[in-house]
């Protein structure tokens, strides 16, 4: 089982410090989170959910990419509420997790479980989701442990619609990318660092067909291109529509930097990743985080935590539900 390679000591180092720089800016120094939240109230939090998400990665590598994904989709819709994770109801049957295929909701309940045994009632879903994206960043990226600062609290509404209102399309053209990332308080470089988490993972075939067929997408890479033919069939052929994985040039199941060389070359999947080359700043930034692993590292690990920011609820907002799928009662 392939898994991401371990880190040098100076790697380490230069991540850390990296991160360090980020995560002192005066916006992260005013967030309602804090690192250490549960410090009093569950010491054994981060451990527990640790323990679980590193397990659930080695025994499936593709769930590292999966709860990375769940972290992204929770966060920018609502806010970081775990609103992705409820099921529906008989009041309301149209709940985030209708409107588009994630995986990783039975995984998010385990370590939920596994919380609740050694601190009942204590530790949010919205933190677990958090949580489990950065020990993600370690198993399956080789990242060095860095801070997650919690205190979320977890939301009691969830709608299908507020999905394809704020999720970013993969056919985005780059100032519609650069606009909803914005809306979010994200900045361009944000956007050119997080989407490397492209680098692992899966997607469905008709989210690439648009650059396939008819015609071959000039952008795209030839060779590359007649590869994923091989997977996905035409629209309306009756080959259905396949899962593929997200990198095909390197393990795709490791986070990592290659998501750049990919796109310098022409190796992606989607419009909106092969956007990044559109704009004189966007495409120097590919190309130094293609060639510098270490500080590529300490900017993602700074901008999930900065995303980890967006809207949360905090105090006596929201609840800590018991079970993640359904409010408490």
């Amino acid at each position: 089982m392939a898994m991401a390679t371990p880190l040098t000591c100076k790697t380490m180092l230069l991540m850390a410090f990296v991160v360090a720089a980020a995560l002192s800016t005066a916006s992260l120094a005013q967030s309602p989170l804090q690192n250490n939240f549960y410090g009093s109230s569950c010491p054994q939090a981060e451990a527990t959910v640790r323990n679980v998400t590193e397990g659930i990665i080695r025994n499936d590598p593709t769930m590292g990419a999966a709860f990375m994904r769940l972290f992204f989709h929770d966060c920018f819709v609502r806010g970081c509420d775990a609103s992705i994770l409820l099921d529906p109801t008989s009041n309301n049957t149209q709940v985030e997790k209708k409107a588009i295929a994630l995986r990783g909701y039975d995984a998010v309940s385990k370590i939920k479980a596994a919380v609740e045994s050694v601190c009942p009632g204590v530790v949010s879903c919205a933190d677990i989701l958090a949580f489990a994206a950065r020990d993600s960043a370690v198993v399956s990226g080789g990242f060095a442990s860095f801070a997650m600062p919690s205190g979320r609290r977890d939301g009691v509404v969830s709608n299908f619609i507020e999905v394809l209102q704020n999720i970013p399309s993969p056919i985005f053209k780059l100032q519609e990318l650069i606009s909803n990332f914005a809306a979010k308080g994200l900045s361009v470089d944000d956007l050119v660092t997080l989407s490397a988490a492209h680098s692992f993972g899966q997607a469905h075939c008709s989210f690439v067909n648009g650059r396939l067929y008819p015609t071959v997408d000039p952008t795209m890479n030839g060779t590359y291109a007649a590869a994923l033919k091989t997977v996905c069939p035409a629209p309306g052929s009756g080959g259905g529509d396949p899962v593929l994985n997200n990198n095909r040039v390197t393990d795709p199941n490791v986070l990592s930097n290659q998501y750049y060389g990919n796109l310098v070359t022409g190796q992606v999947l989607f419009v909106s990743d092969q956007q990044l080359m559109n704009s004189s700043y966007t495409a120097a930034k590919v190309a130094n985080n293609s060639g510098d692993a270490a500080t590529w590292m300490g900017q993602f690990a700074a901008a999930l935590v900065k995303m980890g920011g967006i809207q949360v609820l905090t105090g006596t907002a929201g609840q800590v539900r018991k079970y993640c799928n359904v409010v408490n009662s």
